[in-house]
């Protein structure tokens, strides 16, 4: 076998059998057949490309069900939202409704996508830093359950639709807490020198509360999310006490307890070995051992809890698969090489690791090799030199063009953040349970793009 290559990061260690599959970063049903031919839910990646071509995004319905269900009874007691922003298409909303989970949504279109596929109104919540009139009107004039008020100026539209014969849903103030979630810096929310959110520190939190009481706007609680693949527990804690603390000193001066405190999501999940976030029960365990007892201390009754899982539910059951084009030998300055493979995608249909620096984990899936390891970097063909899939991955020696990679773990922000970067057509979606497959967001064309092209 081969060494070790000492460019590859701590965390990537050279494989025994360059065939098996990190189990943690993929699907359940992920394993594969007698031929070495990668099978997802029963599927065959093979039979897949040779029906909807490359690149392609895969959703296991089993895992997005499983992990929804492990978030909805490991919090029992909670309100569970699917965060959309993950990941929203119609069939996604439908999974969730069959989960029992809420959902919230970020835009306008997010909310009319929702109430086409005819999910319940009432279990939905309006977030956004800069919702504008229109979207505030369709939420209210459509029923939702709540909106995530982020700022003073949403206050006073809200204040005026109400005026003007509106009945405005149940609202929660977003509070910045200031914790720093040991995440990357475009992923952490509530630091003060970010969009989100009122000040805690600064007074501006409990400010807005008093101020939307004064004026008899509805409001029922409040809300955080301090960041997105938190990998730890501490965060959201501290979080909690800190507000807490603004529940308490609330209603000390109102002589009220708002009743509904939602801690967000953010919930990490495994993309490579380096990533070991706690599962939902020992997080649920966590919160319950320490929010009553401080609810206790500071006369409070333990509020309504609510959590926002996206990623944490889509994430792990998402996979992508490309074709290999061109396969290239570098020398590196350490002495050492590395195999650069690219494919036919890139960071048009995931920006991630461009924009984050994110880890996946990947896999030859067309066939088994004998072949020994080596350090590969899979990239995409985009032009530009950050147009990285997997950084660092160990794939058998004989990679080769026509070769079928497999990413894991790209259920969440995939398609959502994707582009036309280079005029690149977004991918399909295709969903998958108990070896059946079923087209549910068609490939983009050509025509597609000029549709809109109006010079």
């Amino acid at each position: 076998m081969s060494e070790h290559n000492p460019d590859a990061p701590a965390w990537l260690q050279l494989p025994s059998d360059v065939n098996a599959l990190y189990a943690s970063a993929w699907p359940t049903s992920a394993h594969r057949d007698a031929q070495g031919v990668l099978r997802f839910a029963g599927v065959s990646a093979t039979e897949l490309v040779d029906t909807y071509d490359t690149p392609l995004y895969l959703l296991d319905d089993a895992e997005f069900q499983h992990q929804a269900l492990m978030y909805r009874d490991a919090f029992d007691g909670y309100t569970v939202y699917y965060a959309s922003k993950a990941l929203l298409n119609r069939t996604v909303v439908r999974w969730v409704a069959k989960a029992g989970l809420g959902l919230d949504v970020c835009s306008g279109n997010e909310l009319r996508l929702a109430l086409e596929a005819e999910f319940d109104p009432a279990r939905i919540t309006l977030h956004g830093n800069n919702k504008s009139l229109d979207e505030l009107v369709l939420a209210c004039e459509s029923g939702v359950g709540r909106i995530v008020v982020d700022c003073m100026d949403e206050l006073l539209r809200i204040e005026k639709l109400i005026s003007d014969g509106l009945s405005a849903p149940k609202l929660l103030l977003r509070v910045k807490t200031g914790v720093q979630a040991h995440t990357h810096e475009y992923i952490a929310t509530a630091h003060e020198d970010q969009k989100f959110g009122f000040s805690l520190s600064s007074g501006a939190a409990l400010e807005a509360l008093q101020w939307a009481r004064s004026k008899g706007l509805p409001l029922v609680g409040i809300h955080s999310h301090i960041g997105s693949q938190i990998l730890k527990v501490s965060g959201f804690i501290t979080a909690a006490r800190r507000l807490l603390e603004l529940l308490a000193e609330y209603r000390d001066t109102t002589g009220e307890q708002l009743p509904v405190l939602c801690l967000g999501g953010g919930f990490g999940i495994v993309y490579t070995p380096a990533d070991t976030p706690l599962p939902p029960h020992d997080l649920a365990a966590a919160l319950r051992a320490v929010l009553p007892n401080d609810c206790a201390r500071l006369g409070l009754e333990l509020p309504q809890l609510a959590i926002e899982p996206g990623r944490a539910i889509v994430g792990p059951c998402g996979v992508a698969l490309y074709r290999v084009g061109v396969v290239k030998q570098v020398e590196l300055e350490s002495g050492g090489s590395r195999t650069y493979v690219a494919v036919d995608g890139g960071m048009s249909d995931n920006p991630r690791p461009a924009l984050y620096g994110a880890d996946y984990s990947c896999a030859l899936a067309n066939r088994a090799s004998d072949a020994e390891p080596v350090l590969a970097r899979v990239v995409g063909k985009h032009c530009e030199s950050g147009d990285i899939l997997v950084r660092d991955c160990y794939l058998p020696a004989d990679v080769r063009p026509d070769d079928i990679i497999a990413i894991a773990a790209v259920g969440a922000y995939c398609r959502s953040l994707s582009s036309n970067y280079n005029m690149a057509l977004r991918p399909p979606l295709v969903a998958l349970r108990t070896g059946t497959a079923r087209l549910i967001v068609r490939r983009e064309t050509f025509a597609d793009l000029m549709a809109t092209d109006v010079g």
